[in-house]
């Protein structure tokens, strides 16, 4: 396998400015010997941040970049009927504290946060500050970041541990995930007891699908960097002159303080080859000074990968929305006539308004019409319940590719994420290759590869309800392409029909529903459609790349 058949080279990235192409000597635009490890749900990273974030010591480093952080959001597992935590035992790892504790002990504390719209367009402005208060208040230090376009969010969510003296300990995590209410949620997807109102259909505590990619290796030092360019960047916080007033009325942090020299890579430690794709947009007046273009790698690294598939595409993502995105995938399937696509997306926008709900899904109906009309029966779309039957949210930022490619990021699949806010992924090439049939999926002789295979695997045992006892059989059946299709559309089929029976019976295995659009009137789509292309998916290229639909 040719990494560059797959990768970007350094000039592919669009971006001379950053540092991210230059940091090897080898003058590869990725890094090789990593261990990439995909943490699957809230519960599980959030328990495994709080371990190992109170065994941080004085000296050592924490970075974090997100788009909201709730202060009182637990990090602990939350009580479930034989869980072994109480609310009480469960008091002190809020995420606030745990991060405080860790500014206390000495470590170095450095956070930025989306600023956020304001908390009456039903955004994070109060959560983000007093996040960013009890950081600093502790000795850490944590920025409210505007540096984006006209409505647009830093949507990024990273976090860096170094180790001074201790490199083995050394990790970085990328992914779906933020650090607030909703997100602690497992398997089982009975909700978040800290919630936040979502959709009705989601009830009370919303069911919550989502995970974040563990790092350990010398890519570890590309994340840092991705923090450290965004850090250093010397323009101010925010140009709005009514947030530098409430900036100077909350007396809040808005200079970052010097950080120290950044450590070697960690040495190698595995089998991946990773690349870090970002995503920036072309601000207006004056650009960044890491990305003054902007940057959308993301859309160029999907547009490279997708060249090259030939028989499944599987995604799990939040919209799956915009023609002028999805126009590739699209392309793919029209040039490959046995390439299959199955997506995993939420059932249910997570706003339901009047105005709201179609804002949302007029994107989404166009697109999968695109997506049917080149595919046909070879498109799948399923959204997911939990065995309660309700609807859980996808969250997650999936992507993987003839079980060569895998990709997991904050982006989404939708122009907002390709073009117009700040975005970060990763892509995991595995030099080991996965021995079962069909060994070479695509048949271009890259041979399937074990983190991109293992990763589809374990997110579809768990939408399938694959007892683990009985895994490594129906791996072996999941493997192949068309057997995995079936067996998604067979598991969606059986629900769907106990469901319309009146759920009469034991209920079948699995959580996956088969995804119907509801259909939208003439004179709402009128209305829907500028809406959505102004406000909800708006576009962040430059305006010579739009004419040409070019990213």
């Amino acid at each position: 396998m040719e990494r560059s058949d797959w990768l970007l080279t350094p000039g592919e990235r669009g971006n001379p400015a950053t540092r991210l192409d230059h940091r090897r000597p080898d003058g590869n635009a990725w890094s090789v010997g990593n261990e990439a490890r995909p943490v699957v749900h809230g519960a599980a990273y959030f328990a495994e941040l709080l371990e190992r974030i109170d065994a941080q010591r004085a000296g050592d480093l924490l970075l974090f970049t997100d788009w909201r952080g709730d202060p009182g959001e637990r990090l602990a597992p939350h009580d479930r009927p034989r869980g072994a935590r109480s609310d009480e035992d469960r008091r002190g790892t809020e995420i606030g504290t745990v991060l405080g504790r860790a500014a206390e002990r000495g470590v170095i504390v450095k956070g930025l946060v989306w600023r956020s719209h304001l908390d009456r367009l039903q955004f994070s402005e109060r959560e983000n500050r007093h996040l960013g208060e009890e950081i600093e208040a502790a000795g850490g230090e944590c920025l409210l970041d505007m540096r984006v376009r006209p409505g647009g969010s830093h949507h990024q969510k990273m976090l860096v541990l170094r180790h001074p003296g201790r490199p083995a300990h050394d990790i970085a995590y990328i992914g779906g995930i933020d650090l607030c209410h909703n997100r602690n949620d497992d398997a089982a997807h009975g909700g978040d007891p800290q919630s936040i109102p979502m959709a009705k259909a989601y009830g009370p505590h919303p069911p919550w699908h989502d995970l974040q990619l563990a790092l350990r290796g010398p890519v570890v030092g590309d994340v840092e960097a991705v923090f450290r360019e965004r850090w250093e960047d010397p323009a101010p916080l925010s140009r709005s002159p009514l947030t530098r007033l409430r900036e100077l009325w909350h007396h809040e942090d808005t200079h970052a303080d010097s950080l120290p020299p950044q450590l070697p890579d960690p040495a190698p430690c595995g089998p991946h080859t990773v690349q870090v794709l970002r995503t920036y947009p072309n601000r207006l007046l004056r650009g960044y000074a890491f990305a003054p273009d902007g940057e959308r790698s993301i859309a160029r690294g999907y547009l490279k990968a997708l060249r090259r598939v030939r028989s499944l595409i599987y995604l799990e993502d939040q919209y799956l929305w915009s023609p002028r995105v999805i126009d590739s995938f699209a392309r793919a399937l029209r040039d490959n006539p046995r390439l299959r696509l199955i997506a995993v997306i939420p059932s249910v926008p997570e706003q339901d308004g009047r105005l709201s709900l179609p804002m949302n899904l007029i994107g989404r109906i166009t697109a999968l019409n695109a997506l049917r009309a080149a595919g046909g029966p070879r498109v799948a779309v399923y959204g997911l319940e939990n065995h309660a039957g309700t609807p859980v949210y996808v969250h997650a930022k999936v992507c993987v590719l003839d079980d060569v490619w895998a990709s997991i990021g904050s982006d989404n699949i939708n122009l907002r994420s390709w073009t117009h806010d700040s975005e970060l992924s990763c892509v995991v090439l595995d030099d080991t290759e996965d021995g079962r049939p069909p060994r070479d999926p695509g048949g271009l002789g890259d041979g399937a590869r074990r983190f991109a295979r293992e990763l589809r695997l374990e997110l579809s045992r768990e939408h399938l309800d694959l007892d683990p006892a009985d895994s490594p059989t129906a791996d072996d059946a999941l493997c192949d392409a068309e057997t995995a299709f079936e067996a998604f559309a067979s598991s969606a089929a059986a629900l769907d029909d106990w469901h319309a029976g009146g759920r009469r019976g034991p209920r079948p295995p699995g959580r996956l529903r088969r995804y119907r659009p509801p259909d939208l009137s003439l004179p709402m789509r009128v209305l829907a459609t500028p809406l959505h292309h102004a406000l909800v998916d708006p576009d962040g290229r430059p305006f010579r790349l739009r004419r040409r639909n070019a990213f």
